[in-house]
């Protein structure tokens, strides 16, 4: 069984995907205050020393690769040209509009919604090449956590 960790690295907040590759789903999405970012990382890797690690190289991408320094092999950075572009998209894939707010227009549902995380689950499908699915409910508003 391989897990990937897929990492939207910010400035200010990271969004991070928990991921079975096996299963093609997604174990765990959240957004964190990018000070909070190796901390998690140290958690997932203390239980499976074998998690795969992807990093998209946009902003701040090599400051958190030397933080992340530990990891050795099992870190990659990755391309993540257009993800927050894309997010957009795939945010509506996964919590499809429904009823009579179809009608209305899309930009409204965005309101208040972290896309960091639905970043960091395109560049691991993008990388992986395939799509994965969510495991369980997720709240659409915000995934922020520290």
């Amino acid at each position: 069984m391989t897990k990937y960790i897929s990492i939207d690295p910010g400035k200010c907040k990271c969004g991070l995907i928990f991921a079975d590759f096996q299963s093609k789903r997604v174990l765990e999405a959240i957004v964190i205050e990018s000070k909070y970012l190796v901390q998690n990382i140290q958690t997932f890797t203390e239980k499976d020393k074998n998690i795969k690690v992807l990093i998209g190289n946009g902003t701040t991408s090599n400051k958190h690769a030397k933080s992340l320094s530990f990891l050795d092999n099992n870190l990659t950075i990755v391309e993540e040209k257009n993800t927050t572009f894309r997010s957009r998209q795939r945010y509506f894939e996964i919590f499809p509009v429904k009823g009579i707010k179809r009608f209305l227009p899309r930009d409204i549902f965005l309101q208040n919604i972290n896309l960091d995380a639905i970043s960091a689950l395109i560049i691991l499908e993008d990388y992986l090449n395939c799509e994965f699915t969510l495991n369980g409910d997720y709240i659409s508003k915000t995934w922020m956590k520290q």
